[in-house]
């Protein structure tokens, strides 16, 4: 048995935004990643106080992008596991797809400090951009659900 190793349950939300000018455009955010990288990724973040995942997830894309979005559809969930010093951690995140109703895109907002870049991107290039294998699998299903 290993003594103090700790295991950690997590929960995100987040979501795939459509621009409202160009609807072939859908908005991601870059961050450093443990190795100092950039990653583009899609917005997401952890619920507060008594959020619902909905509430979670447009908060979130609200404050890592500055566009405020209202849900389309769920898109489903990834679940993975990670460690972190002695933390052995089971996430799940959450997907929704989502339109743009209001806001500029504007990383700057993000009170976490994580976010160092944000940009619109094609569809098309998503599989190219995204830096997670399962953010591309639901970025599939959300052009799956468009077409």
């Amino acid at each position: 048995m290993k003594l103090g190793r700790q295991n950690v349950r997590e929960v995100s939300a987040g979501g795939l935004v459509i621009s409202m000018s160009n609807p072939s455009q859908v908005a991601l955010i870059a961050h450093k990643n443990r190795g100092g990288r950039t990653d583009w990724c899609i917005p997401k973040g952890h619920p507060e106080n008594n959020e619902t995942l909905e509430q979670a997830a447009i908060r979130e894309v609200f404050e890592e992008t500055g566009i405020e979005a209202k849900i389309i559809k769920r898109l489903g969930s990834i679940s993975y596991r990670f460690k972190v010093g002695n933390k052995r951690i089971s996430k799940t995140v959450h997907h929704f797809l989502m339109k743009q109703v209001g806001g500029e895109l504007d990383p700057d907002n993000d009170p976490t400090g994580e976010v160092v870049d944000a940009k619109w991107v094609e569809m098309d290039a998503l599989q190219d951009m995204l830096a997670h294998e399962n953010e591309r699998r639901m970025a599939q299903v959300a052009l799956e659900m468009i077409e």
